[in-house]
Formats: structure tokens, sequence, C-alpha cells
């Protein structure tokens, strides 16, 4: 068996990085896709590579020169690759297609050794490598029937989202026989070019042959094993952060994007909190249905948001504002304060990390729970020369609630000090407590020293459209803030959400009711694993203590290698103590965590 590589093509999407190098020669993580290739063939004893070689190919040939691989190299030059297309290039190799049986690349291919194993190991003799549609994935497309028949393929002009569930993705590696190659694949090779040119895809050929009553040709289908096709700059930056040989550094890189986990498909996020339970699906299909309309409008300005969030909760259009996710507001509000500021740790850093650390008056619970009362802020407090405090209720990340009437006190409290008072209850709602919120236009009314936070995107689940409100009796405060964000803050698709959602009220209490006891079922079953201390919680997260010999970092980085899962550890957030913070997600995914974590600690 031989192996053939096409790599004539510029790589223009790349830019730069192929200003003055084919596109095999770019680095992930320090090596180059080529070298990496060529070492993962080579380790397969096959009789020899051909690598079809065009734009900057002497220098390709040079560099490969410098890599010492075993296997014997044979160069094909493409002497016109910015005239063609890669069924070009293997038209140039054809000769040798039906010599031998054959492994088929392309060269922007970056994958794990399992990948190659699974086709090589596999008794069928020719087959094009497949894997399950992803949002990430781009080009062409088969559909497959039960055993493995291509059924059809489909080129991006005939893609249809909606039939996504029934795509595979071809990887572009392929295995054909020799008598595949003769037989059916050279011919058909031959007739195509003469029929239709030069500047064609080789991937084509193969979709006419699939349509014969036995065209030869089945699919491998791929169960997890990694791979990506680095087109574009975006494309190298997902490819470092999978193929990392360093787990600390995948980890490091993972926890750097800050969310996009859509890019990684099979990866579980319980770092990032969210509604499993909302929206529902008609809503979904609402927004939907309006997609095409809310994409090429514009959205309303800040006064038309305002009069929707007032709607939305009960007050008055002046006492609320709209923000791009509460971080948008946290950091405009912030900045309206003055003077000392108390804050409780840990907490969500969001809004220490956006004042004067020399202004910053600290709270920290003395207990194992970090758990306290509004009696024990006041105590705290009621000495401190503070203008300003901010408490998170349920607080981030203990998950420590201090029920209505207790905030009520406190309201009280801040008051008769001359104490502006932020309360952000982004997480009240999973509260077991009913009717817990203080965006209540009789309470903003009687206490302008109160401002109120909420992140939509939190509570409500839906993160990707970036909503977030903040109400408060302190109108000239409310009216400024209008006027320092941006006045299309928000885009149609996150006003569109704020038109409908009165409508799923019903829902939306119905999903509540699943969460907390979700919740319940998720805190009782950690509770079961061995060196897990689960600390009572009123949000959609759990924290946790670990035993002292377990490290937290350690197990975050077990279970995104082994299982992809991605946890949240705390030890920054607690002077190096052993907690995690774990989202509540729904049954499925939260008993995949469970499953790991009985695994690896019991």
């Amino acid at each position: 068996m031989q192996a053939v590589i096409l790599a004539a093509g510029m790589g223009k999407r790349l830019k730069d990085l192929t200003r003055d190098n084919t596109k095999c020669m770019v680095k992930v993580n320090g090596m180059t896709l080529i070298e990496r290739m060529l070492r993962q063939i080579d380790a397969h004893d096959l009789s020899r590579i051909v690598i079809v070689v065009g734009y900057e190919g002497q220098k390709l040939i040079d560099y490969i020169g410098t890599l010492d691989i075993r296997t014997p190299i044979e160069y094909i030059n493409n002497p016109v690759y910015d005239k063609t297309n890669n069924i070009y290039s293997l038209s140039l190799a054809k000769d040798r297609l039906c010599k031998e049986d054959t492994l088929l690349f392309e060269s922007d291919l970056i994958f794990e050794d399992s990948v190659l194993d699974v086709l090589i190991d596999d008794p069928r003799d020719t087959l094009a490598l497949v894997d399950k549609y992803e949002s990430w994935m781009d080009g062409t497309c088969v559909k497959l029937t039960d055993d493995d028949d291509i059924e059809s393929f489909v080129p991006g002009s005939k893609f249809r989202f909606e039939e996504i569930k029934d795509y595979y993705k071809t990887v572009n590696i392929y295995k054909f026989s020799r008598e595949f190659s003769k037989t059916h694949y050279v011919p058909f090779l031959d007739a195509y070019q003469a029929a239709l040119g030069q500047n064609e895809y080789y991937e084509q050929v193969l979709r006419v042959i699939t349509m014969l009553d036995a065209p030869g040709i089945k699919a491998k289908r791929l169960n997890g094993q990694k791979w990506y096709e680095i087109d574009d700059i975006q494309d190298l930056d997902i490819a470092e952060s999978i193929f990392t040989p360093d787990d600390d550094e995948r980890v490091r890189l993972l926890q750097g994007r800050y969310g996009g986990y859509w890019r990684y498909p099979k990866l579980l996020d319980f770092c990032y909190l969210v509604n499993p339970y909302f929206p529902p699906e008609r809503m979904k299909d609402e927004l939907r249905a309006n997609f095409d309309i809310l994409l090429t409008q514009y959205p309303s300005g800040m006064k038309v948001n305002s009069l929707l969030a007032a709607k939305n909760f009960g007050v008055h259009q002046e006492n609320i504002l709209v923000g791009n996710g509460a971080a948008e507001l946290i950091k405009s509000l912030m900045g309206y304060f003055n003077g000392a500021t108390g804050f409780i740790r840990p907490t969500f850093d969001e809004y220490p990390n956006r004042y004067d650390r020399s202004e910053s008056v600290d709270f920290t619970p003395d207990n194992r729970d970090y758990s306290y009362t509004a009696d024990d802020l006041m105590a705290f407090f009621g000495d401190k020369d503070i203008q300003n405090l901010i408490v998170v209720n349920p607080d981030n990340p203990s998950g420590n609630y201090i029920p209505k009437p207790d905030m009520l006190k406190l309201l009280a409290w801040a008051e008769e000090k001359g104490i502006k008072l932020v309360m952000d209850e982004s997480f009240v709602d999973f509260a077991d407590e009913k009717d817990c919120t203080l965006i209540d236009q009789k309470i903003l009314d009687g206490n302008p020293h109160l401002y109120v936070m909420k992140s939509i995107s939190k509570s409500y689940g839906v993160p990707g459209l970036r909503l977030g409100v903040l109400a408060s009796g302190d109108t000239e405060t409310i009216a400024s803030m209008k006027k320092d964000v941006a006045i299309w803050n928000i885009n149609s698709f996150g006003e569109f959400y704020l038109q409908i959602e009165e409508k799923y009220k019903k829902d939306y209490e119905a999903a509540l009711v699943k969460i907390r006891a979700e919740r319940a079922r998720f805190q009782d079953e950690l509770a079961k694993i061995k060196g897990i201390r689960v600390i009572p919680s009123q949000a959609n997260y759990v924290m946790v203590e670990l035993d002292e010999s377990i490290s937290p970092k350690e197990l975050l980085k077990t279970l995104l290698i082994k299982y992809e899962l991605l946890i949240k550890e705390l030890t920054t957030k607690t002077n190096g103590r052993n907690y995690l913070r774990l989202a509540v997600r729904n049954t499925e995914d939260n008993n995949a965590l469970i499953e790991a974590l009985k695994k690896e600690l019991n």
C-alpha cells in the first residue's frame, strides 16, 4: 500500500501564513502539518509516499528532505496549480493509483493517529472516511445508508441545514484499492476532466461513481476520533487547542476562549451557567421563523428596548435599561460609584474587577460553606465607612441565598447608612422561595439607593443573545447610563426575544420547577461520590469542596482530556482551597459528569 498526498494548493485564506509557503507548511503547536502527516504515515511501513506539489513546491521538497522520513518519497509537480483544482493534481498521479492500493490525503488536515488506524485496519478495501456533520465543518457532505453505502454526495450548493442530522462530512482521507482505481476511479476521472475541465474537485468524480449500481466504495464512519481541516486562521486557532500535546496548555487554551464551545461539539461545558429547560421549542421556532427579517433589519434604540424590558418586568420605562449582557451594565454602573465599596468574597469578579482595589472592602465568610446572612453583612460593614455595597444573591460561586425579607432588612439598613446597594439577582429565579425578586416598582420607588442587576442570559438560557437589565429608583443614573451605552447596544434577535418573552411566562415557570428538581438530584448524587462535599445551593450551579488529597486543577485536566467535560475550579477565588463550581445541566449531561467523577474518585 502507498500514500498519495495532494499538496499543490496556495492556501490563500491563510493569508500571511502562506505568502511564502504552501499550506501544509503551516505549523500547529510548533510542528508543520506535513511533518505530522508524514510521520504518521511513516509509522505504517507503506511502500512509498507520492506527493503532488505546486505552489512553492521546491521549498516544500527541500523541507521534507530534512525530516528523515524512512518511507521512500516521490514528487509530482503540478505546474499549473494556480489555474487548476485538485482533480488535476490527482490526475497527475493516476498511474500510481493503478499500481497499488492507495491511501489518499489532502495536505491541510490534522488528525490523531487513531484516525489513520481505523481506516487501515478496516478489512474493506475501498473506503471514504466520514464523520457526523458538526457546525464547524465546511465542504462536501454525504448521506449514508445503514450499511455504509454512500447514498448521495451533497455539495455546498445543495446543502440543506434542515437535513444536517442526516449528513456526514467527508474527512478527505480515502482508501482506494488498486482494482477500484483501475476499473472505476481513473476511467471516470479521465472522462470527467474531458467533459468539464481541470478546474474541478476529485470528490465530484466519486459523486458520479456512487450513482452506479455497484460503485465499489463504502463509507467508514469515525466515532469520536479527532481531526480538523485547516483553511483559515480560525481553523488554525481551534486546531492548536485540540491537538496540543501538552494537557496543561490545552486546558489553558480552552479556558481562555471564555465560550464559543459550539466549535467543540463533543465538549460538555459545566463551567458557564445556563438554564437547560428554557427557552421552549415553540419559542425557538418563533425566533427561527423571524430569522430573515431580524438578520437584515436594524434593532430599535434604547428607548424602545427599555419599554420592552419595562413591560416584561412590570416597572416604569424610566426605571430600567437593557444591556448587551449584564456585563455591559456592570461596567457602566461601577463607573458611577465613588468611595469605598463593599464586596463579598468569593464572588462574581466582574464587579470588583471594575473597581479600584484600594477602594474595596472585602468580607469573606469564616466558614467552609462561604455562607452568610444579611445580619452578617450588617455586622461586618456596620463600622466600615463604605459608600456602596455589592451583593450577588444567590452568590456566585457559593450559591448562598439571602431570603427576600432579609434582603429588605438589608435594604433598609443601607438607606439608614447612606449606602448604595447593588443587588445582583441573576440567579434568584432558581431559588426555592417564591416571589423573591426586588424588581418591583414599589420597592424601586421607595429605595432610590437600590440597583437591581439581572442577567437574562443566565436565568432564561439565552447566553448567545447577550441580554441583561438594570432596574433602579435612581432615574437620574438610569438616564445617564442610557446615554453612556451605545444606542444599538443589543441586536435585533435580542430585541425580538424581549418582544415575545412575556408569552412564555408559564413555560419559564415550568422550566424553573424542572431545574430545581434536577439541582436537588444532582446534589444528592454528587454527595455520594468519595472525596466530594456538596455545599447547598439555590442557584443553577453547585459549589463542592474536594478532599485535601484531590487537586482541583488536576481533576479539571483529567475530566477535560479523558471525558471532554469542562468544569470550573476555584483555587484562585478561595485562596488555594479545594473547591469546584459545577453548572446544573439536564439529567443526561449531569449523569455524564457524575459517572466520570465516580470513575476518577471512588
